[in-house]
């Protein structure tokens, strides 16, 4: 079976990117044996605690990533270069645990997949 990889590159709110990304990566663990999600560039902001859609009337679907362990999604990875440079902190809490990689070692990660989707 195929390895997938699912990668977040947009914020989440301001498009239905990330929403449609989590959509996607959900229905493909249900026939894939592997599924992974990087978070890369302000794809590391979908995983901020705290978030508030409501100010700009867009539909929070944070907890959904409450689910993936029921999806066995458990290959996790954020990018430590990316939280760097948008000045956020590496020890704060997220709401998935994410193992955090520099980049270069997350292209290697990324690079053991068969497919890659980008949203």
């Amino acid at each position: 079976m195929n390895r997938v990889a699912f990668v977040f590159t947009r914020g989440p709110h301001g498009s239905s990117a990330g929403r449609e990304g989590l959509d996607a990566a959900l229905a493909t663990a249900a026939l894939s044996d592997q599924v992974g999600l990087f978070f890369i560039g302000d794809g590391v902001l979908q995983l901020m605690m705290n978030q508030q859609p409501d100010a700009i009337l867009s539909r929070h679907y944070a907890a959904t990533f409450g689910v993936l362990a029921l999806y066995d999604i458990e290959h996790c990875y954020l990018c430590l270069d990316s939280l760097k440079t948008r000045g956020l902190a590496a020890e704060q809490s997220r709401i998935l645990d994410v193992e955090l990689v520099a980049a270069a070692a997350l292209r290697q990660k990324l690079a053991q997949y068969d497919r890659i989707l980008t949203f």
